[in-house]
């Protein structure tokens, strides 16, 4: 809003409310991460690399269906996907509130994580598209797979 004072032009702000996306609300993000390391990662556990990978694809459809159609062919055709900045700060604070744990090469859902997760599962609404698409998955993009397509990044 601009306001004349005195004659001269003087630019006065007024804070507003903005809301968030959705997308960006760190509880959000950390249910997706718990989602995905409890229906579609072996043990619990994931690199960094596949949790920015089924968080890339979760944002569209057409990206999540590359993934599972990567875990019914056992070949994952994706070359690249991105890195969000929004998933480093979910998992510091899911690691600050015990819901995920460092591993040596990645990250495990803990049992306050697995606690927190079955709460949000026992409403049949919460993530229901996300839900649906991980269990299509299951736990057939494994770590091998990742690291094979990081590997063709080092090369080129």
């Amino acid at each position: 809003m601009v306001e004349l004072i005195g004659g001269r032009g003087h630019l006065r702000f007024e804070r507003r409310p903005s809301p968030v996306l959705v997308e960006h609300r760190p509880l959000y993000k950390i249910c997706q991460l718990l989602l995905v390391l409890h229906l579609s990662s072996r043990g619990g556990k994931s690199t960094l690399p596949r949790l920015h990978l089924f968080n890339w694809a979760l944002k569209r459809t057409d990206r999540i269906q590359k993934l599972v159609d990567a875990a019914k062919a056992k070949v994952l055709h994706i070359t690249a996907w991105g890195f969000d900045p929004v998933v480093a700060i979910a998992i510091r604070y899911a690691v600050a509130e015990d819901l995920l744990q460092a591993t040596s090469t990645g990250y495990q859902i803990t049992e306050n994580g697995l606690s927190f997760i079955a709460e949000v599962l026992k409403d049949p609404v919460a993530f229901s598209s996300e839900r649906a698409l991980l269990k299509e998955i299951g736990k057939d993009i494994t770590e091998n797979m990742v690291e094979t397509v990081a590997k063709g990044w080092e090369s080129a």
